[in-house]
Formats: structure tokens, sequence, C-alpha cells
């Protein structure tokens, strides 16, 4: 392959160097900047994520609720600075490149905390693309739902299954599935990172009007509204709304649905990749988190915010689908619309490393074989021959297919949102970071510095497990009324 290829050339490349075409470590040159970079994580970070926020900062609080919210990105932003430091092993300038987090894993902790990475950060992506199927299809229900409401003139109830709805998404999927590199999405990033700002500015907006707005004043404004003040309390959903084991369980679960709506430690390094140098990958994507993070907290403080005012207690785990077909429904159409685009391009940035990591075990394994290796050159008008490699064909189309049938098993959105962050949370954006940087740095042992970082672990380790339980324990609950595939809304 061209990648094995660039590989052997680089064994005669001199890792301070490079050349106008290629690297210092024999690859084609990169050409990601700041922008690039802030590009795949917004489109990484602001996803189905920030459609719960609501619901989370209704089970916390108006006290709770945003100040975890800004703890969490103060987490991911400390992290991210760890994680981006260990791209390359040794110097910051000329150090060993780690191509993937596994990578880096690898060179900074070896042994079996590799395995351990690998296990949660593979199983978390395939989770990932699991959420994101269930979410694309509410909202392509919230689309068609909202259409045949308005036909029928609010008499039709307008139900439906979700299914051939998931099943499209997993259609579409299998086609950019067959994108071959990482490096290629930067065009699909950039459009889904422009969608979730579509849909989080009219979830913003619409919640603005719920609150502000008593009832339609003209042709102009948005919707039309049965309150006009700002509910929701303190301390969050009353007892008595719930139980008070819920509360506690919901409570849990709301900080697993906001760890998902800022996990993407565990594809940093591979942006970090696409970046070119000079200056060093290091610092480009220290500047990029810094303005990636500092975009979704003030997104996510204003759509949680926003709508836990407009529902209060009744906040939806879905925003969009908490307007239900208030007028004007062209706007939650549009809404819905750029939240099936942006998981498009979202479930491409997550996947692509699966997808790079099978792909390379497949080819150590068997050098020699033509399925594996080969790829036949397609010409494309107007655009670069695409690169058909069998092997990548029918083991991308596989994967999608499956993710596409648990996702038809399990439709849980909140549940299932609240149960990702919680698993990928600790090991992935805080333990596996902290301890390479540790190590990378040569920290020692019982240092100010080093019990400073383990004291930061294991908090967030509790944070993790209450999360993980919260949302479980929602799962549970969901399962005793429910029948597979049968899912309807």
């Amino acid at each position: 392959m061209v990648q094995n290829q660039q590989e052997a050339f680089a064994v005669d490349m001199p890792q301070s160097g490079g050349s106008k075409c290629f690297d210092d470590d024999g690859r084609i040159k990169r050409t990601g900047s700041v922008w690039t970079a802030s590009a795949h994580i917004i489109t990484a970070v602001i996803g189905s994520g920030v459609l719960s926020l609501a619901w989370a900062t209704a089970q916390l609080g108006w006290l709770a609720g945003p100040v975890v919210m800004l703890l969490f990105s103060i987490v991911t932003y400390f992290t991210s600075t760890l994680l981006a430091a260990c791209y390359r092993s040794g110097d910051p300038i000329s150090g060993k490149r780690n191509y993937t987090y596994m990578d880096a894993v690898r060179s900074n902790l070896g042994g079996v905390k590799v395995k351990l990475c690998g296990i949660v950060q593979y199983l978390n992506l395939f989770g990932v693309a699991i959420g994101y199927t269930i979410a694309s299809a509410i909202s392509m229900m919230a689309i068609r739902r909202s259409n045949c409401f308005h036909k029928s003139g609010g008499k039709d109830p307008c139900h439906m299954n979700s299914n051939p709805y998931m099943i499209a998404f997993g259609l579409v999927q299998i086609i950019f599935s067959q994108i071959p590199d990482f490096d290629q999405l930067w065009w699909l990033s950039i459009l889904a990172a422009v969608m979730s700002f579509t849909y989080s500015s009219a979830g913003l907006a619409l919640g603005i009007a719920q609150v502000l707005l008593r009832r339609k004043l003209s042709l102009f404004v948005w919707v039309s509204l049965a309150n006009g003040k700002v509910k929701g309390s303190l301390t969050g959903i009353s007892i008595g709304a719930v139980t008070e084991t819920q509360k506690i369980w919901r409570s849990f679960q709301a900080l697993g649905d906001i760890a998902f709506a800022y996990s993407y430690s565990i594809i940093l390094i591979e942006i970090q990749d696409t970046v070119k140098s000079p200056p060093s990958e290091e610092k480009t994507m220290k500047k990029a988190t810094l303005v990636s993070v500092g975009v979704t907290t003030m997104f996510y403080m204003l759509c949680g915010c926003m709508g836990y005012a407009a529902f209060g207690d009744m906040s939806p785990g879905n925003l969009l689908t908490g307007f239900g077909f208030y007028n004007p429904y062209w706007l939650l159409d549009i809404a819905n619309a750029a939240i099936v685009v942006h998981l498009v391009g979202a479930y491409q940035v997550y996947c692509q490393p699966l997808f790079a990591f099978i792909e390379r075990q497949a080819s150590t394994r068997f050098p020699d074989s033509d399925f594996i290796a080969k790829e036949i050159k397609i010409p494309v008008p107007g655009f670069k021959p695409f690169r058909l490699n069998f092997f990548r064909l029918i083991w991308r189309t596989v994967f999608v297919i499956i993710t596409t049938l648990i996702s038809m098993l399990l439709p849980f959105f909140n549940d299932v949102v609240g149960l990702l962050g919680a698993l990928g949370f600790w090991p992935l954006t805080v333990y596996f970071p902290v301890e390479m940087y540790i190590e990378q740095k040569k920290i020692p042992r019982w240092s100010t510095q080093w019990v400073c970082l383990q004291v930061f672990s294991s908090a967030c380790l509790v944070v993790s497990i209450a999360a993980a339980a919260g949302s479980i324990a929602g799962v549970v609950l969901d399962l005793k009324s429910y029948k597979p595939f049968q899912s309807n809304y």
C-alpha cells in the first residue's frame, strides 16, 4: 500500500528534516492548521450530546448544572493539552510521531495498558457510532412527523417506526465509509461543523423564544408559547415529579450526558497527525483545543440553560423534540436536517481511527494478500482517482451493518449517551493522558505535581463510576417496557 511505501521511504529520511513533498517520517506532507483541527474537534464535540444538555441541567438545577458543564470543559481542555504533548515521543519538535491514541500509549506506557487502552477506545468508538445512528433516526422522524402533523391539521398522531430511518442512515454511512483516509475528511468535517452550529443555534433561539414570548406576535416571530417566564429551580427536578431514588440516578446520568458532550480525546492524536509543522504540532493543537472547547462551552451553556429555562422539569432528553410541532415547523425541520448532516460527518470522524486500526492489523498479519493490500484506481471526473480496496469495502460495510442492527435493538438515546460518556470519560479523557504525561515529562513519584495529578485522576474516576451507575439504571428501566425492533414514536 501507499502507506507501506511511505514508511519504507522514511527509513532514509532524517527525523528532523523532510522535503517539500514529505514530512520527517516519510509520509506525504501534512497540511492541517489550527482552523482545520478546530473544525475536526468541533465536528466531534458539538454532536448529538448537545441535545441532551437541557435534560441534564434539569436534573442538576440552576446551581449545579452550569457549574458542572464549566468543570467538564476545564477538565477536557486540561487533559487535551496533556495528551497533545504526547504526540511525539521525546523531543516535541523532532521526536518519533505517534499516529494514533494507542501508539501514544504504547510509546509512553507499554505493556498491558496498551491492550486495555485499545479495548476501551475502540469499544467507545463503536458505541458512539450506535449513539449517532439512534440520534439521526430521531431527527429524521421528527421531520416526517412534523410535516405529517401539519398536513393533517393535528388530527393524525403520526406514529412511526424508527427502523427504516436507522437503515437509511446506515446506507449513507456505507458510502461515506469508503473514504480511505482521515485527512480526506476535511471537507466533510467543515460541513458538519457548520451544521452543528445551525441546529445548536436553532435550539438556542427556540429556547430563548420559548422563555420570552407569550404568544405569536407577528409573521416573523418564531414560536407560539404557553409561558412567559424562566422555569426551573436551583436544585433541579423536584421530588414529586420523580422519586428520591430516581432523582439520584438521574443526577448521576446527567454527569454522563455532559461527559459525552465533551468527549473527543480518543481522536485527538489522529486529528493532531493531520497538522503541519512548524510550528510544532503540540502548539498548534493546544491553540485548536482552546478555540474549540471555548466555542463549544459557550454553546453548551446557552443551549443547556435556555432549554431548561424553557421547559423546566419537563426538559426533554432531545432538546429539539421538546418543541413538539410548534410553528414555524420549517425551522425545526431545518434544525433536524442539520443534525442528520452533522451526524453523517461526525460518525466518520469517530469511526475512521477504528477503520484504520483494523486495516493496519490486517496488513501486518497478511502483508502479501492482494485482497487486503491491492487498490484499484477508479477515475472520477474533476477529482483524483478513487482508490477502491475490497477488504476496506467489505469490512467497513459489515461494521456499519452491525452498528445499525444494535441501534435498532437499543434505541434509547438519552441512556446510551449517558453510558457512553461515563465509560469513556475517565479512562480515555483523564487516566491515560495523565499517566502518559507523567511518563513523558519524567515527573518523580510522590512529588507535588505527581500527587496533584493522581488526586485529579481519582476524583474523575468517582464521577465516571457515578455516571455509569445512573445510566445503567436508566437502561434497565427502559428495557422493562421495550420490545426489540418495535420502537414506535
